[in-house]
């Protein structure tokens, strides 16, 4: 497959670690079967709080000493020194990325807690399963894209690594902030594929092409009867995309 470079971060991502697989799965074992199914293709998970309350940290560490590449999606959002003090935590253990969620002064909470640690923190937007009538339920009354942006901003402003967003806002994201955050983009499905709890979905070929750098993708590969094709079917759109 082919590799894309990556201005930013100078350096070469290969194609197989712009997908990232969620574990959202209930347990040890069938996350570890799971892995065992998607093979060397897949070198990048997710372990988000559902498995993180059965045993995740030390999930992580496993596929650590494996060679896999961690993203753990806490979503941290609490008192600036209490986030703080969780990041540094976490910055022991080894993971690749880690999310936040909250104000401009939680995010640099964060980053001050991260330290020199090469930890990416990874600011939360608004999440793909939140539609307009949702935000507008917890309260907020701009739009959806005007609230995605207001949290890009204060990512920046912060000194944060990346951020969270769907990829329909990954365009406008990229124009504005260039090379300088990291585009995690959650809610992906390929074309044809059930959305479930997902509202605002994007198919991985539009994603990358709008300018996501990595693709979470859970319940497409993970519920399917043959997760490591259905992999391998997102490593192709992905790399095509890059290819184009």
């Amino acid at each position: 497959m082919r590799v894309a470079a990556d201005s930013r971060q100078a350096v070469v991502v290969p194609v197989e670690e712009r997908l990232i697989v969620a574990l959202d799965l209930p347990d040890r074992t069938s996350a570890i079967r799971m892995v065992d199914k998607l093979g060397d293709n897949v070198r990048f998970y997710k372990i988000g709080l559902e498995l993180q309350m059965a045993g995740g940290f030390a999930i992580a560490e496993v596929l650590i000493k494996r060679g896999k590449k961690i993203f753990l999606d806490s979503k941290l959002f609490d008192i600036a020194e209490t986030v703080k003090g969780a990041v540094a935590n976490v910055a022991n253990l080894g993971v690749d990325f880690l999310t936040v969620h909250g104000n401009g002064q939680i995010i640099s909470a964060a980053m001050e807690g991260r330290g020199s640690n090469p930890l990416k923190i990874l600011s939360v937007t608004v999440l793909t399963s939140l539609d307009a009538h949702d935000i507008q339920d917890l309260g907020f009354t701009c739009s959806i894209n005007d609230l995605v942006m207001l949290r890009v901003r204060k990512a920046l402003d912060a000194g944060c690594d990346g951020v969270i967003a769907s990829g329909q806002e990954a365009r406008e994201i990229r124009d504005f902030a260039g090379r300088s955050l990291i585009i995690v983009s959650p809610g992906i499905r390929s074309v044809g594929v059930a959305k479930h709890d997902q509202k605002r979905t994007t198919a991985p070929a539009e994603a990358i092409a709008a300018g996501a750098d990595y693709l979470v993708v859970g319940r497409q590969i993970t519920t399917s009867p043959d997760p490591a094709r259905e992999a391998a079917r997102v490593l192709e759109e992905i790399d095509t995309a890059l290819g184009a």
